[in-house]
């Protein structure tokens, strides 16, 4: 069967709920909330679903840097993954109950990882619920694996990578809302406004309807932005590396893949307050 790589249609996934090669991963979550997700899931989810918390599983907050949602190191996400049953020949769909951004974080840790089978769930809860596709409790039992787990560290840029990137004329797009990039209001960082040189794209620009748009309009927008810059020229960044993902996806289901990811993001930039800040468009 065709690996899905980017994104899968609610039906495509419910017909192919007994694929033996087949984990679905639960990737609800609130910033507000951060238990909600997981009680949620307890109470129902896709069939077969596992679990992913953004701060336990999809972050590592034992590190004092890299922003609100600190990047993994790939032995401790490749231990998680092996935790979860997760080897490199299992076909993987994230979802979650928002726009998709935290499925999205999922889905590039894994393509970081090299691991191409991995798409998320257009529409995400909301679409699978709509449709009265069927639901489940209770948690999955897995049977462990050995996994390991090298990260791809050239589409993962820390603060000084990003100032080198854009040194060299490399492009960034802030996934951030319009009125936080350009620093009018602040909900959840101690500074507002961006990094100098980087372009706003509020990453629900992606979605239509609460699913992504076809991959041919979301090639001719970013096409648009990006201009003369090729994908491998194209950073992103967001708050805290996680709804910068959403862009990432987008991209590579518009056939623009090979984007990087600045991982500690604005909260990461704003660690250290001798670093430029700007505020407008």
């Amino acid at each position: 069967m065709k690996a899905w790589t980017t994104l899968v249609d609610a039906a495509a996934l419910a017909a192919a709920l007994d694929r033996d090669d087949l984990v679905v991963v639960d990737c609800r979550f609130s910033l507000a909330a951060p238990e909600a997700g997981e009680a949620a899931y307890r109470s129902s989810h896709i069939p077969g679903a596992l679990y992913a918390h953004l701060d336990r599983d999809l972050s590592d907050h034992r590190k004092p840097d890299g922003g609100r949602h600190p990047w993994p190191d790939a032995e401790d996400f490749g231990a998680r993954l092996g935790e979860w049953g997760i080897s490199a020949a299992h076909q993987v769909v994230a979802y979650d109950d928002g726009d998709g951004a935290h499925a999205a974080r999922l889905w590039f840790l894994l393509r970081t990882l090299g691991h191409d089978r991995v798409a998320v769930l257009d529409g995400g809860w909301a679409r699978w619920t709509a449709l009265g596709l069927p639901l489940q409790t209770g948690v999955r039992d897995v049977v462990r694996v050995s996994r390991n787990a090298h990260f791809d560290h050239d589409r993962l840029l820390d603060a000084s990578g990003v100032q080198a990137h854009l040194a060299h004329g490399g492009l960034l797009v802030d996934a951030r809302a319009g009125e936080r990039f350009r620093g009018e209001v602040e909900p959840i960082d101690r500074v507002a406004g961006h990094v100098p040189g980087a372009v706003n794209r509020p990453y629900p620009d992606n979605l239509a309807d609460g699913r992504f748009k076809p991959a041919r309009q979301l090639a001719e927008e970013f096409s648009a932005l990006l201009g003369t810059h090729g994908p491998g020229d194209v950073a992103t960044m967001c708050g805290s590396g996680v709804t910068a993902c959403h862009h990432l996806l987008a991209m590579a289901h518009a056939g623009l893949p090979g984007a990087k990811l600045f991982t500690g993001s604005w909260s990461g930039w704003i660690e250290d307050p001798h670093r430029p800040i700007a505020t407008g468009t």
